[in-house]
């Protein structure tokens, strides 16, 4: 994982809650092309694990065509039936070593919430990358857990682990956590549910 100063690609693009219809593939090839995405996370909550495996099949080939890294997020069984470049734990998804059992040297990322002790049972489990947050409100998903810009200046002080910035993520917050050292920036809403533009307009305004 690149550590440069800017980031162009800075983008940890995670699905849409659902994905029923088949021209978001093709939506999703003209969003990697933009080159600004590092990560896919598949993230269906409500789907079963049959389907998901479908939707990850069509997906995995279209991030390898464009040198993004595709991640299953709470499932490292899945990731690695599909053979996925790695997944993403929440706190009450399996527990890290378990899954490094499982998924040996792939990407593992863990989810932080607000907390610096979590964060740092992450990095002694081996975790790649941290993400926090909420940072701001987010539609996706309800907040339980409020972050706030401090958190990514103490985590850079213990780690050099990359940091993803999660929540609510849009065009007149994003740059904010940019400047303040978030390597990442988790980005679900903005970009599929926006009412103002389509997927690939919300992205190309992130630059």
């Amino acid at each position: 994982m690149s550590h440069n100063k800017i980031n162009k690609k800075f983008i940890y693009l995670i699905s849409p809650n659902k994905i029923t219809d088949e021209s978001f593939y093709d939506e999703l090839v003209l969003i990697l092309k933009s080159k600004k995405i590092s990560f896919f996370q598949l993230r269906l909550k409500k789907e079963t694990i049959l389907n998901k495996f479908i939707i990850g099949k069509k997906i995995k080939k279209i991030c390898k065509k464009y040198k993004v890294k595709f991640l299953i997020n709470d499932d490292p069984l899945l990731a690695k039936k599909l053979n996925a470049d790695g997944c993403h734990l929440g706190q009450k998804d399996m527990d890290l070593v378990k899954a490094r059992t499982i998924l040996k040297k792939k990407i593992i990322g863990v989810t932080c919430h607000n907390s610096i002790n979590l964060a740092k049972i992450a990095i002694e489990g081996g975790a790649d990358y941290l993400a926090f947050g909420a940072f701001y409100t987010s539609k996706t998903k309800t907040v339980k857990y409020k972050a706030s810009l401090k958190i990514l200046e103490s985590v850079k002080k213990i780690t050099s682990l990359p940091i993803v910035a999660i929540g609510g993520i849009k065009l007149n917050n994003y740059k904010k956590l940019l400047l303040n050292k978030a390597n990442f920036l988790a980005i679900s809403g903005y970009i599929w549910n926006n009412k103002k533009y389509k997927p690939l307009e919300a992205i190309k305004k992130l630059k």
